[in-house]
């Protein structure tokens, strides 16, 4: 890579797939930034929770926008998302969360809201980033496209082994439905929906682990003749 050039890799996919501790991993190996973009939209759904509104509701949603301030902060731990002079980076890990980031991520004038922050960060740095639209909306000319996606059940059993190993107590049908729910609203939105860029590489890593996962996405990147 030469001193200029700022290599942006697009990582996509559903629900579960294991995107974000994949590329936190990847950024890690690869000596990039990694920016986890549906951090921004559950911390949005956070605001959305704490003013009680309808996340499904665009007016209403939009109407708070100009009083979220959202700040993104690395360190060695990785990112941390600031809203308001809060750090909310754990508060947004749940289900719930999921649910408000699937319904907000839905409204236009909410993705417009924080299009401009998601680009800004491949101004100034090589960057791994993550999300639904990655390489279809936010960075359609971006260096390397993967679209990574296993079975709903795998992506549940994943997520419910990770409930139980923190001690949260969860019911894997429940989590299940969940994640085909969220599938549902993800692909079939008429806005920026999940699915995969034309020119994206599929990874299916319904029987890869997490060393696998992570070794597949630097060789895709490698078979791209990208050294970084």
């Amino acid at each position: 890579m030469t001193e200029n050039k700022k290599i942006i890799i697009a990582l996509d996919g559903p629900s579960g797939s294991g995107k974000s501790t994949a590329a936190r991993a990847v950024a890690k190996k690869l000596g990039i930034l990694y920016v986890d973009t549906g951090a921004l939209y559950r911390t949005v759904g956070l605001y959305v929770k704490r003013c009680g509104v309808d996340p499904t509701d665009g007016n209403a949603v939009c109407g708070l926008l100009d009083k979220v301030k959202i700040e993104l902060k690395f360190n060695y731990e990785g990112q941390r998302v600031i809203l308001n002079g809060e750090d909310v980076s754990d508060l947004i890990r749940n289900d719930e969360m999921s649910r408000y980031s699937s319904a907000v991520s839905a409204i236009g004038g909410v993705r417009e809201f924080l299009l401009d922050m998601q680009r800004s960060m491949a101004d100034k740095n090589s960057i791994i980033m993550d999300g639904r639209d990655i390489g279809t909306v936010i960075f359609p000319n971006a260096d390397v496209k993967i679209f990574m996606y296993a079975s709903s059940e795998v992506r549940a059993k994943r997520r419910y082994d990770e409930y139980t190993a923190k001690g949260i107590e969860c019911d894997y049908e429940k989590v299940l439905a969940d994640i085909i729910q969220r599938d549902r609203n993800d692909s079939g939105r008429k806005l920026a929906p999940a699915v995969p860029a034309a020119d994206a590489v599929m990874l299916d890593n319904s029987l890869l682990d997490f060393d696998g996962t992570v070794n597949a996405i630097v060789e895709i990147v490698r078979k791209k003749g990208i050294e970084i």
